[in-house]
C-alpha cells in the first residue's frame, strides 16, 4: 500500500512545486531570441524593459535604480533572494554593514550576526561593453535565478542575497545597436565601433574606482561600500587565453601588502571552486595564474578596489562573440598542468557556450557563498577588526624596501668571509619559543640558516618606519578645495573622514577649524594606507638579468601624492574636536576678502586649481584677467607665481562671489593695482584632437575640460588637414597616442573597443564619417606648422611630444645608449623600465607654463618621453620647465634603472615663429587623477596667446 502510494505522493509534490514556481517571461518570449543565440545581442534598452517586467512578475526580485549614467540613462541593480528574505531585506543589509564596519562588536556578537545574516554576493557584467558575454550572461542569470525551482537554486535563494548589476548601460546600448544594425546576420560585426563605449573613458571605465570620477563608478561604489558591503563580488570580462576558453583566479604574484592575507586566500578558495565545477561538468579550457598577467597588486578596478575593503573580488576573462569563432590548436595548451587542468580541443565556438560557462561560474560562487555563508560573514568582520587593531597601535607594513634594508643589515653584521644575507647561515638564530639557538641551527627549513633574529625588531620593526595612526589635512593649505576633492574620493569609497569643529593641537602643532582627519583605525584601513602611502612594487623579472614581467596595470598611484595635497602623518594616538562627515563635502567656504569700498581690483592665488574655472568665467563675462610675473603675498597668504590680477569692473564682483561660494576660490580686494610685468589673458578657442573609434586620453581630457569650464571643440584629422587653423583655434591639444613618431614613449591609448583599423566610409552612419582619417606627415604636419608659426599654440602630451621634430625644436630622446654600430638606440627593458609610477620632478615655477606650482612635484610616468635639450636650445627659444635630478626620483611604484633619468627634461616649451609648442612628456592628467600637475596643462592652454603687459 505504501509502495503504491509513493508515485501519487511524488506527483502531488511535483504539482505543488510547479504551482509555487513563479511564471517568469523567458528571454525568448520577450526578446524574440534566446540569450546566447548566434548573431544576436540584446541592448540595454531591452534589458531595462525586460528587468522591469521580471521585477513585476517575481517576488524574489527587487529592481533598484542606483543612479544616472554619463549619457543620462538610469543604471539598475537587480536584487534576487527568497521572498522570505525580501521581507527582511533591510535587516540583512544592516547585518552586512555592521559586520563590514566591525565597530562596537565583540567576537561573540559578530558570530551571532554571522549566524543570522545572509551572504551578500555581487555579480556584474558588461563593464567593458565590447566584451559582450558579460552583459548577456547578466540577463540570463537574472532570468534563471528568478525562475528556477531546483533544490540548489532554492538553497541559494535562501542563503544568499544576490546583487546583479549591469556595469555600463551606455556601452551595452552602443555595442548592441552597432552589431545588430545589419539585417543580414552574416554581416554583423563589432568592427568599426565609432566611439568610446563609455562616454569619456572607454576601457578606462575599469580604472576609475578609487578616484570615482565617472557617474557609473560612483553608483557602483555607493552600493559596494556604502550600502550593501558584499562579501564576494564577481567582475565578468573577456577575452580568454589563446587555445583556452577562460582565465580565472587564482592570480599570480605580487599581491598588495596593504590588504588582509585572508583576501588572497579567499580568492584562491573561490577560484578553485569555479575551476572545479567547470571540470566536474566537463567544461574544459580554464586557466589560472600563469595563464595571464592578472595580479592583485593594483587598486582602482571594479574587482581590485574591493580587496582594500576586505571583500573577495573575482575576475574572469572568457572567449565568446555573437558571431561564431574558433578555438585554435595551441600545442602547449593541450598538455594538462597545474594552471591548465583540463585542456579543450580546437573547435568552432558558439556564443551560448560562453553563456553556459558563465552560468556555471556564477552558480559555483553562489554555492560556495551558501555553504560557507557564516564563514564569509564572519571573515569580513575579522578583516575589519584586524584593520582597526592595526590602526590603533604601533604597526609595521613590510615592503620590498624593508626586506632590502634587512638583508643589508645582515650583510653588515656578517663575519668577514661569511656568507650572510639571504638566509644562507653564518648567523645566530632564534629557535622555537624565542630562545637563541646555536649558530646556523634549525628554523630555516631543511637545515638552511637564517638571519640574526634581533634584526627583526631592529630593522623590520624600527620605530622610524612604523605606520601612521592617522592623517591630518590642514584647512589653511594653499589649495584646500583640492584637498576636499581628495576627501570626497575617499568618502565615495566608504572611508570614514572627520572634520574639526574647532582649532586643535596634535604633537605641538596647531591646526585650524575645518581641517580634515582620517584615522587608520577603521575597517577599510587597507584603502586608507593605499591612498596616503607610497606603493613599493617589487622588482619582477622573468629571470635574473632578463626582461621585466609586465604588470597588470600601473605600479604606483598614491592618490595623496598625485593630487598634491598637504597632510601630516600622525604616529601616536590622537583625538580632538572632530565630527564624522556624512555625505560628500561641499567646496570649502570662501569669500571676497577685504573691506575696501571701491577696490582697484582683486588678487587670486594661482596655486588653486579651481582658479582656472574662475578665469574661464571671468573671460566669458568680458572681464580682464592678468598673470603677474612676481608672486604676491596678500593677507599673509602666498598667492604663488603668476598671481592672478582682475581689474575691477561691473561684471567682476558677481563672478568672484559666485566662484567663492560654489568652487571655494577666495579673492582679495586691493585699493591699488599692482605694478610690473604681467601677461594679459584672452579668451581662447581650444581644439581637442580625437580620432575615429575614440581615444581614451582625449576622452579623459574632454571630461576634464568640461569640469573646469574650458571652451573647446573636439576635432578630427580632416579638420587639421583642411588647414586655416588659426582662424578657428588659438590652441590645439594633442594627447598621448594622437601622434607617435620615431618610437616615441608614452602609453598611447585607444578606445578599448573594436574601433581600430581601416574603415569603409560607406559602412558607417554619415554622422561619423567626418571622424575618419589619420594624422599624416604629408597633410597634417604642414598645417600644424603653419598654425604655430602664425601665432597658434600646440600642447602635446606623452607620445605626441614626438611632433617636436616637425617644428625643428632642438630636443632628442634622453633615454638612449650606444649600440654596437655606434648609433644611439633606446635603452632596453632590462636596463630601464618604469610602468606607471610617480616620480619627483624639479619645476621652474617662474616659467608661465608652471605658474602656481611648487619647485618640486610628482609626475605620473609610464615609460614616458624624456628629452635631451640640444646646445642650440637657448638660441631656438626652447626652455626646460621640468627635469629629473638625482639617481633616485621614485616616490611610488617601480622604477628599474631610474638613475638613467638624472638630468633628463620631462617638460619643455618652445617658441616657434609667433607661436608656442608645449612638450609634456608625462601624462599630466592621466585618468584625471594627478590634480598636482593639472596646472601644466591649464597654463599651457593660455600661455601661447597671452600678451606681455607692463602694469603701471
Amino acid at each position: 500500500m505504501k509502495i503504491r502510494s509513493l508515485p501519487i505522493l511524488l506527483f502531488c509534490a511535483s504539482v505543488c512545486l510547479a504551482q509555487s514556481a513563479p511564471k517568469i517571461t523567458t528571454p525568448k518570449e520577450f526578446l524574440g531570441f534566446n540569450i546566447g543565440d548566434d548573431y544576436m545581442m540584446a541592448s540595454y534598452t531591452q534589458l531595462d524593459k525586460y528587468w522591469h517586467k521580471i521585477a513585476s512578475e517575481c517576488d524574489r526580485c527587487k529592481l533598484v535604480d542606483i543612479g544616472p549614467t554619463e549619457e543620462g540613462r538610469r543604471q539598475y541593480m537587480m536584487i534576487i533572494t527568497s521572498p522570505e528574505n525580501m521581507k527582511k531585506l533591510d535587516h540583512y543589509k544592516d547585518i552586512a554593514a555592521r559586520l563590514a564596519h566591525a565597530e562596537g562588536l565583540t567576537d561573540e556578537q559578530a558570530h551571532a550576526l554571522a549566524r543570522e545574516g545572509k551572504a551578500v554576493v555581487w555579480i556584474d557584467g558588461g563593464l567593458h561593453a565590447s566584451e559582450t558575454v558579460g552583459s548577456q550572461q547578466e540577463m540570463e542569470m537574472v532570468y534563471q535565478m528568478a525562475s528556477r525551482t531546483d533544490p540548489e537554486t532554492m538553497r541559494l535563494l535562501n542563503d544568499v542575497i544576490g546583487l546583479y548589476t549591469l556595469a555600463n548601460p551606455d556601452g551595452q546600448e552602443l555595442c548592441a545597436t552597432w552589431y545588430m544594425r545589419e539585417k543580414d546576420p552574416l554581416k554583423r560585426s563589432f568592427a568599426g565601433l565609432p566611439r568610446l563605449y563609455a562616454k569619456y573613458v572607454g576601457h578606462d571605465d575599469n580604472r576609475d574606482f578609487y578616484m570615482s570620477n565617472m557617474k557609473e563608478t560612483t553608483n557602483m561604489n555607493h552600493q559596494l561600500f556604502l550600502e550593501w558591503f558584499p562579501q564576494i563580488m564577481y567582475n565578468h570580462h573577456q577575452t580568454g587565453p589563446a587555445g583556452a576558453v577562460i582565465f580565472m583566479p587564482p592570480f599570480r604574484d605580487p599581491f598588495n601588502y596593504n590588504f588582509d592575507p585572508l583576501i588572497p586566500l579567499g580568492i584562491e578558495l573561490v577560484g578553485t571552486a569555479m575551476h572545479s565545477r567547470l571540470v566536474a561538468e566537463g567544461k574544459g579550457g580554464s586557466a589560472m595564474r600563469t595563464g595571464a598577467n592578472y595580479s592583485t597588486w593594483w587598486n582602482g578596478g571594479l574587482r581590485t578596489v574591493t580587496y582594500f575593503h576586505n571583500m573577495i573580488g573575482i575576475l574572469t576573462e572568457i572567449i565568446g562573440d555573437p558571431t561564431p569563432m574558433r578555438i585554435p590548436l595551441v600545442a602547449d595548451k593541450q598538455l594538462p598542468k597545474g594552471d591548465w587542468p583540463l585542456p579543450i580541443m580546437p573547435q568552432e565556438w558558439h556564443y551560448r557556450q560562453s553563456i553556459e560557462y558563465e552560468m556555471t561560474n556564477n552558480r559555483a560562487m553562489l554555492d560556495l557563498a551558501s555553504r560557507y555563508r557564516e564563514t564569509w560573514l564572519y571573515n569580513i568582520y575579522q578583516m575589519g577588526r584586524n584593520s582597526i587593531d592595526k590602526g590603533s597601535r604601533d604597526n609595521w607594513t613590510i615592503t620590498p624596501k624593508r626586506i632590502v634594508a634587512l638583508e643589508a643589515a645582515a650583510a653588515a653584521e656578517a663575519p668577514a668571509g661569511g656568507r650572510g644575507g639571504r638566509g644562507r647561515g653564518g648567523a645566530a638564530e632564534v629557535a622555537a619559543g624565542g630562545d637563541m639557538g646555536p649558530a646556523g641551527g634549525g628554523g630555516g627549513g631543511r637545515g638552511r640558516g637564517g638571519l640574526p633574529g634581533d634584526l627583526y625588531a631592529k630593522v623590520l620593526h624600527d620605530p622610524k618606519f612604523r605606520d601612521p595612526r592617522g592623517y591630518i589635512l590642514p584647512s589653511d593649505q594653499a589649495d584646500f578645495a583640492n584637498a576636499t576633492d581628495f576627501m570626497n574620493a575617499l568618502l565615495k569609497n566608504g572611508i570614514t573622514v572627520m572634520k574639526a569643529t574647532a582649532a586643535f593641537t596634535v604633537n605641538g602643532k596647531n591646526y585650524p577649524t575645518g581641517s580634515y582627519v582620517v584615522k587608520a583605525a577603521q575597517a577599510f584601513r587597507p584603502h586608507v594606507m593605499d591612498m596616503f602611502e607610497p606603493q613599493d612594487h617589487p622588482n619582477d623579472f622573468a629571470y635574473p638579468g632578463g626582461p621585466p614581467n609586465r604588470p597588470y596595470d600601473i605600479t604606483g598611484w598614491t592618490l595623496s601624492i598625485q593630487m598634491g595635497v598637504t597632510f601630516d602623518r600622525i604616529y601616536e594616538g590622537f583625538d580632538g574636536p572632530f565630527t564624522k562627515v556624512t555625505g560628500l563635502l561641499p567646496a570649502p567656504p570662501a569669500a571676497v576678502m577685504g573691506s575696501i569700498s571701491k577696490p582697484a581690483g582683486y588678487l587670486v592665488s594661482h596655486k588653486i586649481n579651481n582658479s582656472f574655472i574662475l578665469i574661464n568665467r571671468l573671460l566669458a563675462a568680458n572681464c580682464e584677467v592678468y598673470w603677474l610675473k612676481k608672486a604676491v603675498t596678500e593677507d599673509g597668504k602666498d598667492l604663488g607665481t603668476g598671481t592672478i590680477w582682475i581689474p575691477a569692473s561691473a561684471n567682476v564682483l558677481p563672478v568672484l562671489q559666485k566662484s567663492a561660494k560654489d568652487i571655494g576660490v577666495p579673492s582679495y580686494a586691493v585699493a591699488m593695482a599692482p605694478k610690473g610685468e604681467a601677461m594679459k589673458l584672452k579668451p581662447i578657442r581650444i581644439g581637442l584632437y580625437d580620432s575615429y573609434g575614440g581615444s581614451m586620453p582625449s576622452g579623459w581630457t574632454r571630461w576634464l575640460f568640461e569640469q573646469y569650464e574650458f571652451p573647446f571643440t573636439v576635432i578630427y584629422p580632416n579638420t587639421l588637414d583642411a588647414g586655416d587653423l588659426k582662424s578657428k583655434f588659438d590652441v590645439i591639444v594633442l594627447t598621448d597616442g594622437a601622434v607617435r613618431r620615431g618610437g616615441a614613449g608614452g602609453r598611447g591609448g585607444g578606445g578599448g573597443g573594436f574601433g581600430r583599423g581601416a574603415v569603409d566610409p560607406e559602412s558607417i552612419p554619415e554622422e561619423y564619417r567626418d571622424h575618419l582619417g589619420t594624422i599624416s606627415d604629408a597633410k597634417t604636419m604642414p598645417a600644424l606648422k603653419k598654425f604655430v608659426e602664425s601665432g597658434g599654440s600646440v600642447v602635446t602630451i606623452g607620445s605626441s611630444t614626438s611632433i617636436a621634430e616637425v617644428f625643428g625644436i632642438p630636443v632628442k630622446n634622453y633615454l638612449t645608449e650606444k649600440g654596437p654600430d655606434g648609433k644611439d638606440r633606446a635603452l632596453p627593458g632590462e636596463k630601464f623600465y618604469i610602468p606607471g609610477s610617480l616620480l619627483k620632478t624639479n619645476i621652474d615655477n617662474t616659467n608661465p607654463l608652471a605658474y602656481g606650482m611648487n619647485s618640486t612635484v610628482d609626475v605620473f610616468f609610464d615609460n614616458s618621453p624624456v628629452f635631451r635639450l640640444e646646445p642650440t636650445a637657448e638660441m631656438k627659444k626652447t626652455n626646460a620647465v621640468g627635469w629629473f635630478q638625482g639617481s633616485e626620483v621614485l616616490d611610488s611604484g617601480w622604477a628599474w634603472g631610474q638613475q638613467y633619468l638624472d638630468g633628463g627634461t620631462a617638460i619643455a616649451e618652445a617658441t616657434v615663429g609667433e607661436g608656442k609648442v608645449v612638450l609634456l612628456g608625462p601624462e599630466v592628467n592621466f585618468r584625471d587623477q594627478p590634480h598636482g600637475t593639472y596646472k601644466l596643462l591649464f597654463n599651457g592652454l593660455y600661455y601661447g596667446s597671452a600678451k606681455a603687459a607692463e602694469l603701471q
